[in-house]
């Protein structure tokens, strides 16, 4: 053997038994995307505003009590616009006392007052913030609840870098309708005292207030399976979701479905509290802006005694109710921007077709540089089949799922790698038309052309870097295979191909078959 071929030969075979033994067995190690293996393809907008909207209704929560310890006296407070509510009524002499207590726990809302009103205002960095971590949560909570499905290889993940948008694939799905129902479900669990209700529609319910709602108050549509008719209540929540610290299911004393829960120390206080004020009076229980339970407070019910929640649950929503509870509330409602269901019979139609194109492009540039090149040929096909096993080993390490546009991200490979081989045996032919030898001609054929294929792999790798990062999933699939392919390409058409000639070119050789 030439001298100095040791390394490379070793290297070369290092190389493709590393690859075989990653992706072998390929249908175990290599795993099939959405489109090819079937299942649900979901785009999801986070409606990052509703995070601005509880955040308030808990600084208001907070703000009140603050000022109840302080003896700062009010009549009302009430939310306006997202980021926004007023404190009315300011008792006279208190604009000091609210100046102190606003700049020492509220310093990321701006305040002005105007006579006895005080308006407060988000800052635009605080609201920044919150929708920020509204997506992260959501990304984080929905990711939470498809893992307690036992959903396998499921892909979640934010759309490009930033935005409010979330794509979801989760393949081989059987009942696609309950998972697209625990996924939406937003899971904001509100308490909320009743000032009226249940009406059968909105204006019996208003009728005794002139047909107003107060500032303080909303209405609220009762779940129509559950706890039908229209409820005035309070605007703030006494307790939500966020001060859940157990929740289970369990059965109520009629031994049906239902859902026990306990609350941190914290909701645990302000319910015992609410509870010991209101004796006799309704408690709402609303679920995504919906009643589905409005108990009488009978007694006071203390921190650390927790509760249940009825709502006439079948066993499966009582399941389900827990799941999304236990995988927390999304911070924000969501909203279905995209929906495709593949069925398995599809994704198998799929395969097969992929499978076609990408042996007849094969077997098409195999026949084509044999027949063109004759034995040079051989070694452009050497080196494409190794680029294929790189390829594919390299899928199955970085645990890439293989999508039909993938595929397509291969054959593209394929005829890069071609392109590169066939700029080298072009350029090898034109120096042995010089009259140079075969040797010469070969190292100076790859030589010559290796800035040109390093230059178009480089360019096209860079434009597969910008399709992988802000693209969805079926244009990852195939920026991820596109990617691979060059720069398995670099190794294979330059240097494996350069060994093959090095080891089957003799020295004294006078003619080369190309």
């Amino acid at each position: 053997m030439k001298k100095g071929l040791q390394w490379k030969l070793i290297l070369t075979l290092g190389v493709t038994a590393l690859s075989i033994f990653l992706f072998f067995p390929p249908q175990d190690k290599i795993k099939l995307g959405l489109d090819l293996k079937g299942g649900i393809h979901l785009v999801l907008q986070v409606m990052t505003d509703d995070a601005v909207t509880i955040e308030t209704d808990t600084e208001i929560a907070r703000l009140q009590e603050q000022l109840k310890k302080k003896n700062i006296t009010f009549k009302t407070m009430v939310k306006g616009d997202i980021g926004n509510f007023t404190i009315q009524g300011l008792g006279a002499d208190q604009e000091a006392g609210l100046k102190g207590v606003l700049d020492d726990t509220f310093q990321e809302w701006d305040y002005s007052f105007l006579g006895d009103v005080v308006s407060l205002k988000i800052k635009d960095q605080a609201a920044r913030y919150l929708k920020e971590q509204a997506v992260t949560q959501a990304l984080e909570t929905i990711r939470n609840r498809v893992d307690v499905m036992g959903v396998s290889e499921p892909m979640i993940q934010r759309q490009g870098m930033a935005g409010d948008r979330i794509v979801i694939e989760l393949p081989g799905i059987e009942d696609p309708e309950r998972v697209k129902n625990l996924i939406k479900t937003t899971a904001i669990l509100e308490w909320k005292l009743v000032r009226a209700g249940p009406a059968p529609d909105e204006a019996t319910l208003l009728a005794s207030l002139g047909g107003t709602v107060p500032e303080d108050a909303q209405v609220v549509k009762g779940d129509p399976n559950r706890e039908p008719g229209f409820y005035l209540l309070d605007r703030v929540a006494t307790v939500s979701g966020k001060d859940l610290r157990t929740v289970r299911r369990s059965a109520d004393e009629w031994n049906s479905p239902a859902v026990s829960f306990s609350l941190n120390p914290e909701g645990g206080r302000r319910f015992e509290k609410a509870t010991g004020e209101n004796i006799g009076k309704q408690i709402a229980i609303i679920l995504d802006n919906k009643v589905i339970s409005a108990p009488r407070v009978e007694s006071i019910i203390p921190a650390a005694t927790g509760g249940i929640i009825r709502g006439r649950f079948t066993p499966e929503e009582a399941e389900d109710l827990v799941v999304v509870l236990k995988a927390g509330s999304l911070p924000a409602g969501i909203r279905y921007l995209e929906e495709r269901t593949i069925g398995p019979s599809l994704g198998a139609d799929s395969v097969r077709q992929g499978l076609i194109s990408f042996l007849v492009a094969v077997v098409t540039v195999m026949t084509f540089m044999i027949f063109y090149y004759r034995l040079s040929g051989l070694n452009a096909i050497a080196a494409l089949i190794l680029n294929m096993v790189i390829l594919f080993g390299a899928l199955a390490y970085f645990h890439a799922a293989l999508t039909l546009p993938g595929i397509a991200g291969i054959i593209l490979s394929i005829g890069m790698a071609v392109d590169a081989n066939v700029l080298i045996f072009e350029r090898i032919k034109e120096e042995m038309a010089l009259g140079k030898g075969i040797l010469n001609s070969i190292a100076t054929g790859f030589s010559r052309a290796f800035s040109a294929i390093f230059d178009s792999n480089l360019t096209t790798i860079i434009s597969a870097v910008f399709l992988f990062q802000f693209g969805t999933g079926p244009i990852k699939g195939y920026a991820t295979t596109l990617i691979i392919g060059l720069v398995a390409n670099m190794f294979t058409a330059v240097f494996v191909s350069r060994l093959i000639f090095d080891v089957t070119v003799p020295k004294t050789a006078k003619k080369l078959s190309i």
